[in-house]
């Protein structure tokens, strides 16, 4: 199966990586700096489940190849349209999409896009950075891709992706249940990179502080509410599970966003937050800590904006 994977940042470039390693036919589809720098230095992933140094197969939106059998678009949510054109030469009439963006608000452009036929249900829990020479930096122990039909059927093809994804030192499994799993994984992404970042702090000091946990439980609440409301198959411990999730967290385990915050480049507030708060005001369901993390990720947007324009 040939495999085009959408960017060699931390997502891309860890799970890409990891099917490289394992020896799949994969092709990252870059821009031309992250080209010249991947082929200087090759794909570099430093790891707590293993270091490998790959020579990987890239290309640009400029070359002309063959269309591919699988892509996985691992990009973020705020360069979703443009990646979508990038991508649209390489996708054959028979080619499955497995879009591992955060969130649920890009499953529906995906498929207008491309087709509902070819598109799976994904989602991915990873934490992982870039250093700076381009290397893939992953530090927790949990580096998970899990996939499935919307229909949660075994259909051939799914089980052939299946075959394909699996024996890898990282972790790819099969849901019976995707799009409840992704609503899921966007209730605690939502929760974790909005406490995260509203603090400017890792979890532990958050967790552990004087009524932190009540704070990130109500967060939680608030947000499993508006999910509720437009109809998200949440299970119904689903917070308590989450709750306890969090407590088992490293100390220092930062969200993906904080961490983009840091570094001064964009974020997914819009696509991620910004999405529940206008559910929650169209349901009328009263939010305030949620508003809160909202009004904050505004604010960041704006320094930033005018930082990028100054």
């Amino acid at each position: 199966m040939r495999i085009l994977v959408l960017g060699a940042g931390g997502v891309g470039g860890y799970f890409g990586g990891r099917l490289l390693e394992k020896g799949e036919d994969v092709t990252f589809l870059v821009r031309k700096k992250r080209q010249q720098q991947l082929a200087e230095n090759g794909l570099v992933i430093k790891s707590i489940h293993g270091d490998v140094k790959l020579t990987p197969k890239t290309i640009t939106t400029e070359d002309k190849v063959e269309t591919f059998d699988l892509v996985i678009f691992s990009t973020k949510a705020y360069h979703l349209e443009a990646s979508m054109k990038d991508v649209k030469a390489f996708v054959g009439e028979d080619t499955i999409i497995l879009p591992l963006l955060n969130g649920m608000n890009h499953v529906k452009k995906i498929q207008d896009y491309f087709g509902e036929e070819r598109v799976l249900g994904g989602l991915c829990f990873i934490e992982t950075t870039l250093g700076d020479k381009g290397e893939v930096v992953q530090t927790s122990p949990i580096h998970e891709v899990v996939f499935g039909e919307f229909s949660n059927e075994h259909t051939n093809r799914i089980r052939r992706v299946n075959e394909v994804l699996q024996g890898t030192k990282a972790s790819f499994r099969l849901s019976d249940f995707i799009l409840r799993d992704m609503w899921h994984k966007y209730l605690f992404i939502t929760v974790l990179s909005g406490v995260t970042t509203l603090m400017r702090s890792p979890i532990g000091p958050i967790r552990e502080v004087e009524n932190g946990e009540s704070i990130i439980r109500q967060v939680f609440n608030e947000v499993a509410e508006v999910m509720h409301a437009v109809g998200a198959p949440l299970s119904e411990d689903i917070v308590d599970k989450h709750m306890n999730t969090v407590k088992k967290m490293t100390y220092t385990m930062k969200s993906s966003m904080q961490r983009d915050m840091e570094k001064g480049f964009f974020i997914e507030g819009e696509h991620l937050q910004g999405y529940l708060v206008q559910k929650a005001k169209k349901h009328d369901i009263h939010t305030p800590l949620l508003n809160l993390i909202y009004q904050n990720l505004k604010v960041y947007e704006e320094r930033h904006s005018k930082k990028e324009l100054s």
